[in-house]
């Protein structure tokens, strides 16, 4: 059986609480007092309110990245995506599952220049990685990216487990392509009804936008 963990320590939600408050008054001398707590909940905390103060910068987010705690490292990443000049593609080789995840999906949010965001590093992740919450959001980022690159990595994750397909399919919407095509009706046929739904529905906004005409607008 295992252990629940252990409640916070009431001074731990206390600067928890101050730091919160300090974000929302833009307090921003109080809230950077605490990035470097000791206690990894105040330090996310801290960097929430930096952010809400605006000012959050790249060396803030860059020692976020290299943090001990993965919770810190993966609000790094979340919040990466609204700091100019520093890219959530550094956390995708994390040893953290947790990091990972949300770092692809701050990949799939972030502006790149043409042909700079980091597909390769994503597919691989969406094909390889052990953990498949990794394996999804990585899926769903390829897709929000649409770098005909990442074309074959989401079609092998509409292989994969029922999580992992779910966002696949959706992801596929991106690719004019074939293949995505021919793999949405595929998906038709399988065996998870919001597979198959979101196939369904993607195949028909294709045909909307085709101008194929409906089956069903002539029936009596």
């Amino acid at each position: 059986m295992h252990e629940l963990p252990a409640p916070p320590e009431p001074a731990t939600v206390d600067r928890v609480r101050r730091v919160v408050v300090a974000g929302h008054r833009g307090d921003d001398a109080l809230a950077a007092s605490h990035l470097h707590d000791e206690d990894p909940t105040v330090r996310v905390a801290a960097l929430g309110a930096m952010h809400r103060c605006g000012r959050l910068d790249v060396a803030l987010i860059r020692a976020a990245f290299v943090d001990p705690s993965p919770r810190v490292r993966a609000r790094a990443a979340e919040l990466s995506v609204e700091v100019e000049g520093i890219d959530p593609d550094l956390l995708l080789l994390d040893h953290e599952p947790s990091v990972v995840e949300v770092a692809s999906f701050a990949c799939g949010e972030s502006r790149w220049p043409p042909g700079g965001a980091p597909v390769d590093r994503l597919s691989t992740i969406a094909c390889d990685h052990e953990d498949p919450l990794c394996r999804e959001s990585a899926a769903a980022a390829l897709g929000a990216i649409g770098d005909p690159r990442g074309l074959d990595a989401v079609l092998a994750a509409c292989d994969d487990r029922v999580t992992v397909r779910r966002r696949a399919v959706l992801a596929l919407a991106a690719f004019d392509d074939p293949r995505a095509e021919a793999m949405l009706l595929r998906a038709l046929e399988d065996k998870d009804w919001q597979v198959r739904q979101a196939a369904e529905d993607l195949l028909e906004i294709g045909r909307s936008l085709d101008g194929d005409p409906d089956p069903d607008a002539y029936a009596e």
